[in-house]
């Protein structure tokens, strides 16, 4: 609330506080305030915060996830690289929520497949480790 008898500032006044905070702002300042509105979102979109479930919406949660780990490489190089721990846990508890919420909207269970038939040449073995998008590092997994 504003106290009227304090006089409001002009126009002028407003447009130098602008330009004066633009002086001082950095990019690094703007990649990290974008990751943790990044963050942010994302957690409310998981719908884990009481009175957010109604907003749930894990595709915006892995964009926010997948956004942010785009922005750390960056962020690692910049003047806040020494800061960044509290930024990774709410990245990894984000990526926990999302693996927990994609966990409860399993699909609904198919019958498995039918049985070659005798004559048939066997199926290769799934790969351990995982498959290609993972070992390309565009997969991310929780705890990785």
């Amino acid at each position: 609330m504003t106290d009227p008898q304090q006089p409001q500032p002009s126009e002028e006044e407003v447009r130098a506080a602008l330009e004066e905070q633009l002086r001082q702002l950095t990019v690094d300042d703007m990649l990290l305030e974008s990751a943790v509105s990044l963050i942010n979102l994302g957690g409310r979109k998981a719908g884990v915060a009481p009175g957010t479930e109604p907003e749930r919406d894990l595709d915006q949660v892995r964009r926010a996830v997948d956004a942010v780990r785009a922005l750390l490489p960056l962020l690692e190089q910049g003047r806040h690289a020494e800061q960044l721990g509290p930024l990774r846990d709410a990245l990894a508890r984000l990526q926990m929520a999302y693996a927990q919420g994609a966990g409860q909207e399993q699909p609904p269970t198919q019958e498995p497949p039918p049985e070659p038939p005798s004559g048939a040449p066997a199926q290769e073995p799934k790969q351990e480790g995982g498959g290609p998008a993972q070992k390309s590092g565009r997969l991310w997994v929780p705890g990785q």
